[in-house]
């Protein structure tokens, strides 16, 4: 099993306006690699969830086409 990647930096919250650590965790088509693959914890991936969507919304990232 993978370490999760928040948990091993330290990091409690995921930060919406991080648009650069973002795209790591979508795939080409820009949906959400699901934990299975990613390696997060249920914690994280519900907390990367939240800002992926924020980060749509506020125009940061594009949605899926």
């Amino acid at each position: 099993m993978k370490q999760c990647f928040f948990c091993s930096q330290n990091v409690d919250q995921v930060d919406y306006k991080d648009v650069d650590l973002l795209p790591r965790f979508l795939t080409f088509q820009s949906k959400i690699i699901p934990a299975k693959k990613s390696g997060l914890c249920r914690k994280h991936q519900q907390r990367l969830t939240k800002a992926v969507k924020r980060a749509r919304y506020l125009g940061l990232i594009k949605y899926q086409p």
